[in-house]
């Protein structure tokens, strides 16, 4: 009996959909393989320029480093649903990981604001 060669596999191809998402001035903020993801952080980065152009416009902490109000506004858009929860004037409901839980006090129980918050108001 004689053996007949196997024939070799086919190397298979991968087909990988990769997005970027850029800010206004091109520079990449986000890649990522999940286009709900990428689609969430494009609409807060759009937010964000629109919360940030409102505060210039509206000279609020008009010596805030370009930098620190990116990061602001980039913060407030991607928390938009629990910043709308404090504007009607109810509770946060911020979530904690169990590891969190362990080292860090209860909402109820944290101070009113952040170092970085504080430092905001004191330049305004």
């Amino acid at each position: 009996m004689r053996a007949s060669p196997q024939p070799t596999p086919e190397p298979k191809t991968v087909i990988e959909i990769e997005y970027v998402v850029r800010d206004q001035k091109g520079a990449e903020r986000l890649r990522t393989t999940d286009k709900k993801a990428a689609d969430a952080y494009d609409k807060a980065l759009e937010s964000a320029e629109r919360l940030a152009e409102l505060l210039r416009h509206d000279k609020i902490l008009p010596d805030l480093p370009e930098s620190d109000l990116e990061e602001l506004t980039i913060y407030l858009a991607r928390n938009a649903k629990t910043v709308e929860r404090i504007l009607k004037g109810k509770s946060a409901e911020i979530e904690t990981t169990e590891n969190e839980k362990g080292d860090m006090e209860t909402v109820a129980e944290q101070p009113a604001a952040t170092s970085k918050v504080e430092n905001l108001r004191a330049a305004g």
